[in-house]
């Protein structure tokens, strides 16, 4: 029985440790949900276009990021406040749109009361990860 006991502590700080390590890691995503609208092959050769449609509930925030291709968004709700790296805060509302070129380190948040929703296009490598979080 003795030996059982130590394995039951092990497990069971493995888990503690897997939910603290994932729940630190989607913290910058909650309240946001994402629907892929297309998803496309380019005439351009290992390059795919992605449609998505996004979602960010009042208060939620992207966490620091970039992406390997371009990303397009048009907002189409509400009111985004967007960081990128290098460059003056903007507030984007329902209208507007914004170009992000490969590897820029940016974020979405939305310090309003209401969701914002958005329509983002991205041009990238097929293969390669969509996001990638900024260090």
């Amino acid at each position: 029985m003795r030996q059982q006991t130590p394995n039951i502590r092990i497990v069971a700080m493995a888990i503690a440790t897997f939910m603290v390590a994932m729940a630190s890691r989607s913290h910058a995503q909650a309240g946001i949900e994402r629907k892929t609208l297309l998803q496309q092959d380019l005439a351009i050769p290992g390059h795919e276009t992605r449609l998505v449609e996004a979602t960010l509930a009042a208060g939620a925030r992207e966490g620091k990021h970039s992406h390997p291709g371009t990303l397009i968004v048009y907002i189409l709700e509400g009111q985004l406040t967007f960081e990128l790296a290098g460059m003056p805060t903007k507030t984007l509302k329902a209208g507007d749109s914004i170009l992000v070129t490969p590897g820029q380190v940016h974020e979405g948040i939305n310090n309003g009361r209401v969701p914002v929703k958005l329509v983002a296009t991205f041009i990238v490598e097929k293969g390669k990860p969509l996001t990638t979080p900024a260090s």
